[in-house]
């Protein structure tokens, strides 16, 4: 593990390997790539690794997260043998796997493999109050932030934009801020909208419907059926009315899921034991943020993935009967 990823580890994590006390240097290390520290990805993997690290001593495993510029981002570092774990959206799995998409020249990623899925991610369009937007499509010609490169939400952007037959100079802005970033520039009048694919309630998403009034845009239309239609990854969702300030209708959206993911290299007794702490203590890994409230472990195992589940993953559910 590099001092940069340690450096960003939550906190209970060992600063550097050299820090460690007597008797601690069998323990094994390792680190959840997650997204920005406002998003649900960074509190998925917080959770996670709370929980791994509860029972450190028996398993030996200490586990630390890093915020990262999201699904992309893990997938390639997870395939850069940087990261042992890591979010993503279910597209960005299927299409890292499959070597489709923006993987299309780095090729198929034959050793990704599927751990679990977590909660449902709508793309939420938000726009500055005053720019009246009604439709997406009132977004041409406006200043808006696409995501930023290596994320999940840039991904799905571009798929979006390819079916609606737009381009990113379609906008007179195509802003591309990390997530942590769109709320205050759009407060502060630097952009009239953004897109991000989150799971809800989110505290990106309540931030800047709180602070300026930023009102949620529904995506619907022929572009969003079209891509429903074709891909696997992709189901209508809804975000519900009144779950934040000055947004009191309900809003039609598409998305995709959260999953965790890893890779064949990383060995199997290492995500058994993620595995383990997160379904073994699920009551209290629902309780650790709000978007996990409806959590199924029944469809965590199959929902949305589609790479083949870890060796790690396949043993615990197979002992829980959960496959």
């Amino acid at each position: 593990m590099t001092k940069s990823l340690v450096a960003l580890a939550v906190a209970g994590a060992l600063l550097t390997l050299g820090s460690a006390p007597a008797g601690a240097q069998q323990q094994k290390f390792i680190t959840i790539g997650t997204g920005g520290v406002t998003g649900v990805y960074y509190a998925v993997g917080g959770a996670i690794c709370r929980l791994v690290n509860k029972d450190r001593k028996a398993h030996g495993i200490r586990c630390s997260v890093e915020s990262t510029g999201g699904s992309v981002f893990n997938v390639n570092t997870i395939k850069a043998g940087e990261l042992d774990l890591g979010m993503a959206q279910s597209d960005v799995q299927y299409l890292a796997y499959k070597g489709d998409g923006s993987f299309k020249s780095a090729g198929a990623y034959g050793d990704l493999r599927a751990v679990f899925s977590v909660h449902p991610e709508p793309f939420t369009v938000a726009a500055r109050k005053e720019a009246n937007i009604k439709s997406f499509a009132d977004f041409k010609g406006k200043r808006f932030n696409v995501g930023n490169p290596g994320s999940g939400t840039r991904n799905s952007m571009e798929e979006l934009l390819g079916a609606m037959g737009w381009t990113m100079s379609d906008f007179a802005l195509a802003s591309e801020l990390k997530a942590d970033e769109h709320g205050p520039a759009l407060c502060d009048n630097k952009i009239d909208g953004f897109f991000y694919g989150v799971g809800h309630p989110s505290a990106n998403i309540q931030d800047p419907t709180t602070t300026c009034g930023a009102q949620l845009i529904s995506l619907t239309g022929p572009a969003v059926d079209k891509l429903v239609k074709e891909h696997p990854y992709y189901a209508y969702a809804t975000i519900a009315g009144g779950l934040y300030s000055n947004n009191p209708q309900a809003t039609q959206t598409y998305g995709v899921l959260a999953t965790m993911v890893s890779s064949a290299k990383v060995p199997a007794d290492v995500v058994y034991q993620v595995v383990k702490a997160t379904f073994d203590n699920f009551d209290e890994f629902k309780k650790l943020h709000p978007a996990f409230a409806h959590l199924d472990p029944k469809k965590m195992v199959k929902d949305g993935l589609s790479a083949p589940l870890h060796e790690g993953a396949l043993r615990y559910y197979k002992e829980k009967g959960l496959m």
